[in-house]
């Protein structure tokens, strides 16, 4: 309380969607309380001569005040009888303004607001920390729902069972190995933890190539990782090829002497001496011509997958920072796809301009401005997601292959490509039970930064005192709109200018790199868990978001992405484009995005797993999913149709696929009608806008081709992953080019028209990558 300036002013006037009316406004700890009195005549109408106190009772809306997003004070102008104001822009996409009847109240409630949202300091200061739940939801505690254990046994990986390919391994009990990974990593069984320690230091971050969704029918996977540090000098380790090739190798029948081998290697894991047999198993797994020689699940020929979720371009100037892209000469049994989906600075900007259409429903009731919507790029955003996730699927279920997902640290748009070809693949997470697994698992567990995309503390950037005009007229759409907006320079001269800087500060160490996957704000900012970490000159970088000394906790502007909503809209587009298939329904979805920004519960607050442990959040905070298990009920499907039978069984109905084409805005969640956001001016504007459609991909490579856009030479060997071609070929050429490519390779191809192949993805006007080459670092 010693930061509210004031707690309870009277006489003030709020204004939503255009409509006044009058209250008295109370400040609590945590929540902003408007009361006012009925607003319908008819209510009051209905209430009298039944119960007069019930006429007289106000309604309330409340406001958390960690979902503000954007704080607007305007004070009396001079010589004006206008009102002082503040207007609200919160990040569930309401808007609110409050008009009073003297500038000191609303100053005070002004300051008072900011001291409550970004001068907290720390996030043990949330309210979720304070929050003590009612009935029905204090009888429930969904804290150990997810067992990462469990589900890994569910999708068949056991460590008793001498058949099963796969084991868990405690490399990371300790979270020492990788702070951002969990605590138990799935790997082949083929592969010690000697190999793993060794693996590790080839990817940023140590975050190994590690399963996170095993098919129950053809035994083939999704793995997941981070980007290698192969730079410029095209770096390879021989340890990641081995694991990358053994996980490949895993749904490959095996031979006798395969089975002599891994029974040797079983024998002697706990010993010192592996080497020999573990050379041997690995080669004979993993061993190109071997694996041809036995025929693979179903008698299909596999086309193993490593996707690369970055353009191709951002990935090749990652090597000016010593990271990079696999070369595929390294990876000779596997083809690598590019995605052409944009980095977080992108993705911010994007939903900056929806929010710009949208930011007056405070004080009118216009619709939203049409053509701020179509520039957003926001649904070819979101198709691209849905056309890459398809891709993912396609491989596993219908091409009976594995696929490893990367992007720079992976775990932005990894994690959204995985959760989302999941969906695709197994119905089991498509239940209600099954997301809130799904999203412990590839969101939480494998460390998605939370903490830095939602920006919880705040920033007071995203306070503004405005002087003059009209409150609301000026200052931007909001936080994301105070964003990295790159001009249309070129990405390798931008990249080869950081990487000066990052040489000369003789940074050689992983721990020390920034947050590549957005893709990098300084070579010298935080490693991603809540500890500092020591560069190579011996400093240490000190977290924006915590300290062991207890220094002040900020969030970091340009690191805010939404990227997690991303996500639930993606879900929001596959459940309306299949509404039956899926057991929780729409408002499921726009509640998790409500308490994602709350800060109610503790789920989201933290980085990952080793954070959340050492914060004790389960001891002193409630679990988000009390609040979806208690209230179970309402938020079920009831065009929901579970399908029938063993999930192991190949007649099991187990795929569906995304519609790429036939995106739409959520516009339940922006709080607006359908009709205002997916009216038929809109959707002509979107769609019929120009600018590049088609697939999501925007390069093709293995060891014997590589093919991107504009490029439309194939060529061997390479010197890099991304090659100029001598003919430079326009994007349709080279779209061409790549879909043959990856027609004669066997990857996604599929003649279903309803959510396969790949479809055109919506374009928009001036999308926000559009006409410039984005790279991936601030």
């Amino acid at each position: 309380m010693d930061k509210l300036r004031i707690s309870k002013v009277e006489d003030v006037q709020i204004i939503r969607h255009g409509v006044p009316l009058s209250g008295t406004l109370h400040l609590m700890p945590h929540h902003l309380i408007f009361c006012h009195a009925p607003s319908s005549p008819s209510e009051e109408i209905s209430l009298a001569g039944k119960d007069t106190r019930a006429k007289a009772r106000p309604k309330e809306v409340w406001i958390t005040y960690h979902i503000i997003a954007r704080c607007i004070f305007r004070p009396t102008p001079n010589g004006s009888s206008l009102s002082s104001s503040i207007r609200l822009q919160c990040r569930d996409f309401t808007f609110v303004a409050f008009n009073f009847a003297d500038e000191k109240s609303a100053r005070d409630v002004y300051d008072s607001i900011k001291s409550l949202t970004c001068k907290l300091g720390r996030i043990e200061k949330l309210y979720a920390f304070n929050y003590r739940p009612q009935l029905p939801e204090k009888d429930v505690d969904s804290w150990k729902f997810y067992d990462a254990r469990r589900e890994l046994e569910r999708m068949g990986v056991f460590n008793d069972r001498s058949e099963c390919k796969w084991r868990i391994s405690d490399i990371n009990k300790d979270y020492k190995f990788s702070p951002t990974y969990p605590a138990l990593v799935a790997v082949p069984a083929a592969i010690s933890d000697n190999v793993l320690n060794y693996a590790g230091r080839y990817r940023s971050r140590v975050r190994i190539p590690a399963l996170t969704y095993l098919h129950p029918v053809n035994n083939c996977s999704i793995t997941r990782s981070s980007q290698p540090l192969a730079g410029f000098r095209g770096n390879r380790s021989i340890q990641d090829e081995k694991l990358v090739g053994a996980i490949f190798a895993t749904s490959l029948h095996t031979s006798g002497r395969r089975q002599s081998l891994q029974q040797t290697l079983n024998d002697r894991r706990n010993g010192d001496d592996l080497g020999t047999a573990e050379d041997e198993l690995i080669a004979a797994t993993a061993n190109d011509d071997l694996a041809r020689q036995e025929q693979p699940v179903y008698g299909a020929q596999q086309h193993n997958l490593i996707v690369d979720a970055r353009p191709t371009v951002n990935a090749y100037a990652m090597q000016a920072v010593g990271l990079g892209s696999e070369n595929m000469d390294n990876y000779k049994f596997a083809t690598k796809a590019y995605l052409g989906i944009d980095n977080i600075h992108v993705m911010r900007d994007s939903l900056a301009k929806v929010i710009e259409a949208i930011k007056d429903s405070d004080i009118t009731p216009l619709p939203p401005n049409r053509d701020l919507l179509a520039k957003s790029g926001w649904l070819k955003h979101i198709a691209g997601l849905l056309d890459g996730a398809g891709l993912i699927a396609r491989q596993v279920g219908l091409q009976h292959s594995h696929v490893l997902i990367h992007c720079s640290d992976g775990w932005d748009r990894t994690s959204q490509l995985s959760a989302l070809s999941q969906l695709c693949l197994d119905p089991y997470y498509r239940t209600l039970e099954g997301f809130i697994v799904l999203v412990e698992k590839d969101w939480l567990s494998f460390g998605h930064m939370f903490r830095h995309r939602c920006g919880f503390l705040n920033s007071e950037r995203w306070f503004v005192t405005q002087n003059d005009g009209l409150a609301g007229t000026g200052g931007g759409s909001g936080p994301i709109s105070l964003s990295h907006s790159g001009s249309g320079g070129s990405a390798l001269e931008n990249a080869l200018l950081t990487a000066k800087g990052f040489f000369n500060k003789d940074n050689s160490s992983r721990e020390s790199l920034g947050d590549s996957d957005g893709e990098m704000a300084s070579y010298q900012s935080p490693s991603s868990d809540n500890s500092t970490a020591k560069s190579s000159t011996g400093g240490v970088n000190r977290s924006s978001t915590t300290s062991a000394v207890g220094i002040k906790e900020t969030t970091k502007v340009k690191e805010t992405s939404p990227v997690f909503h991303q996500f639930l809209d993606a879900t929001y587009q596959m459940l309306c484009q299949h509404p039956t298939r899926f057991e929780f329904n729409e408002r499921f979805l726009r509640r998790l995005l409500y308490h994602l920004y709350s800060c109610q519960y503790g789920t989201f607050l933290y980085d990952s797993e080793k954070a959340r442990a050492e914060a004790r959040v389960s001891e002193r905070t409630r679990s988000v999913w009390d609040y979806f298990l208690a209230r179970r009920e309402q938020f079920l499907n009831p065009e929901y149709t579970g399908p029938d039978g063993d999930e192991r069984d190949e007649k099991y109905e187990r795929l569906i696929f995304p519609k790429p084409a036939e995106v739409r805005w959520w516009s339940e969640v922006f709080g607006r009608s359908d009709e205002e956001m997916n009216g038929s001016g809109i959707l002509s504007v979107v769609d019929g806008g120009g600018g590049a459609s088609g697939s999501v991909l925007t390069g093709v490579e293995n060891a014997e081709t590589a093919v991107g856009v504009g490029v439309t030479r194939t060529e061997s060997p390479r010197s890099s992953p991304f090659r100029s071609g001598k003919n430079g070929g326009g994007s349709g050429s080279a779209t061409q080019t790549i879909s043959a490519t990856m027609a004669k390779l066997g990857i996604g191809v599929t003649s279903d028209n309803s959510g396969g192949g790949f479809p055109s993805r919506p374009a928009a006007t001036s999308g926000p990558s559009k006409g410039r080459m984005e790279v991936e670092m601030q």
